[in-house]
């Protein structure tokens, strides 16, 4: 598979449930074209606004996968929990062809409605 960025995936700490054992995340506060663009089109640009992004996506796309990840809230670092290999390889499946590069979000966002989110 091709570079996951702008998500690395590794294995949940073990104070985690062994349903969850793999984490995908993202450092959104390290990313400031990405925060920049959000910011231009009037969304957030922080963790919890990836989250509901994203979620968004999933759910237009993979509803069934929304059963396999968890997400965490809260801080500069995008999280979901994930049951394992193939929920991962689906999310990324899912969700890279509009975060995996700054125009693919430029596109995404320019079509969605800043009043359908919170974040």
């Amino acid at each position: 598979m091709s570079s996951p960025f702008p998500f690395q995936v590794t294995a949940a700490p073990a104070a985690l449930s062994a349903d969850f054992p793999l984490v995908i995340f993202a450092d959104v506060g390290g990313l400031e074209d990405y925060y920049t663009l959000f910011q231009h089109f009037g969304f957030g640009g922080t963790a919890e606004s990836w989250v509901e992004h994203i979620q968004t996506i999933i759910e237009e796309h993979e509803p069934g996968l929304l059963d396999e990840l968890e997400f965490a809230e809260g801080g500069h670092t995008f999280v979901a929990y994930a049951t394992g290999q193939a929920a991962v390889d689906q999310f990324l499946a899912c969700v890279l062809p509009y975060f995996g590069a700054l125009p693919s979000l430029r596109k995404y966002l320019s079509q969605a409605d800043p009043e359908d989110f919170f974040a």
